[in-house]
Parts: structure tokens; sequence; C-alpha cells
């Protein structure tokens, strides 16, 4: 006699049926994409030709391309950018340098993690605003103190993950290595890096993102150039054309360094997916 099927069995229950992805192309994606900063834009436009916005309060988006557009004959807008993107750069690069290689030694060796992991720790607690002043004491007001406070605010993301990744590791990988003759640094650049690289790529990630929100607090305070001289000087004659202008490049630049850091991921692990599941 044939059992009968699970579903007459179980009227409850119904046939599994399996769960496709339809690829989408990707004209449809990047179209959706779009579709809501055009929509903001779209609002913002018709919000300031029905005079709900007040120009003295948000300029309308034709005054805000204007200005940008004479920011960028005179050659302002370019120099602007050039010294922020190097601060922002500079920074960055420390930042996740010194995050990296800090990571590495507590996370692998057990003397590391009990000498410099507490520390760490306290000065991740602090708010890198709070250093500011200090740093300006120390440093003065030129871009040293700018690019050290950008650097310290990048470390600590890049470190916490490197730290974690590191530890992550399989240890019967690395003890099977240590058997074939891999010490020190050559065992940690070819099988603890490695090992831990999807962690490195977030903390990078985040230092990306922090980098810019860092370089817009170093920038809003004596600063003789950048994206941050033109913001103080808006504000000091009410110019809220410009200061929009300011915002969008700042905005512009986050937006930047997350799509770097996502083209940065896909190069080094193309085999990780790139969409959600759904």
């Amino acid at each position: 006699m044939t059992a009968a099927p699970a579903v007459d069995a179980y009227p409850g229950l119904v046939a599994p049926r399996p769960h496709l992805v339809t690829p989408r192309r990707p004209a449809v994606s990047v179209t959706l994409r779009v579709a809501g900063p055009l929509v903001l834009v779209g609002a913002w436009w018709i919000a300031s030709a029905a005079g709900a916005l007040n120009p003295a309060v948000l300029s309308s988006p034709g005054q805000v391309a204007k200005s940008a557009w004479q920011l960028w004959q005179s050659g302002q807008l370019q120099s602007a950018i050039g010294v922020s993107l190097y601060r922002a750069a500079a920074g960055l690069a420390v930042g996740v340098a010194t995050g990296l290689v800090l990571g590495v030694i507590t996370g692998f060796w057990r003397l590391g993690e009990e000498l410099l992991d507490s520390p760490l720790q306290i000065l991740r607690a602090l708010p890198f605003l709070s250093l500011v002043p200090l740093f300006m004491v120390w440093f003065g007001i030129g871009d040293e103190a700018r690019i050290i406070l950008i650097a310290v605010a990048t470390t600590f993301p890049m470190y916490v993950s490197t730290a974690g990744g590191v530890r992550a590791v399989d240890p019967k990988l690395v003890e099977a290595m240590r058997s074939f003759g891999l010490r020190g640094w050559a065992l940690v650049r070819e099988v603890v890096l490695p090992g831990a690289l999807p962690s490195l790529l977030s903390g990078f990630r985040l230092s990306m993102t922090l980098s810019v929100i860092a370089l817009i607090a170093a920038e809003e305070i004596n600063t003789t150039s950048g994206i941050g001289y033109l913001m103080n000087q808006a504000e000091t004659f009410s110019r809220t054309d410009i200061l929009t202008v300011c915002v969008l490049l700042y905005g512009l630049l986050g937006l930047g360094a997350d799509l770097i850091a996502r083209g940065t991921e896909r190069a080094l692990m193309p085999w990780r997916p790139r969409r959600a599941a759904r």
C-alpha cells in the first residue's frame, strides 16, 4: 500500500515551492535608486515655487544651482573641494593604517591585548569632538590638527573591526599553518588577514563614512580654506544658497566614500552577494 502524501495527511500543510529571486534589469535598479533623490528635489522645488519655503531659510534649487555655478566659475569651489578631499584622505589613511596595525596586535597576540586594549577602549569612549580644543592648542590651527582629528576619529572603527575579525579566524587553521612553518607577520599576512577580510572591509567602510563627519567638525573651527570655510563665510553673510551648496557637497563626499568602500568590497570579495535577497 502506498503511503499518503504529507499534504493529504496534514491538511494544514501546503506543497513547498522554491523562492526564486527574479533578477532585476540594471536600468530598473538605477531608476529606483535615482527616484528617491529626484522626488526630494521635486518637492523642494515645488515648495519654493509655491512660497512655502522662505528664501531666508532655504533657497530654491535654481538659486542653489546658480550659486554653485558662480563658485565653480570663480574657482573657489574646486579649491575648496580639493582642500577638503586632501584633509579627509590624509586623515583616513593614517587612521585606517593605525587601526589595522593595532587591531592585528591586540587580536592576534595575547600580550598585545593585555597591554593595549584597555587604554584604547578608554580613548575610544572619548567623543572625538571633545578633542578639538586640545588639538588646536597642541598643533595650532593648520591642517595638521584637522588631519590628526580625522585620523583619531577613523582609527577606532577600524581597530574594533580588525581585532574582532582577527579573533574570529579559525584557530585550527592558524595552528595548521604554524605546523608548516609560518610564523609572525608572515602568518598574519598569509592567513589571518585574508580570514578577517570581511571584518576589515566593514571597519574600512565605517571609517570612510566617519572621515566625512570628522571633516565637517574639523572645518568648522578657525579654518581659512576648504568647504568649511565657504560655509563660515556664507553664514556670516546669511547666504543660505551657498550654505546649501556646502551641505550638499558634504553629502556627496559621504556618498562617494560609501561607493568607494562598496567598490573595494566587490573587488576584494567578488563571491559575496551584492544585493538584498528580496
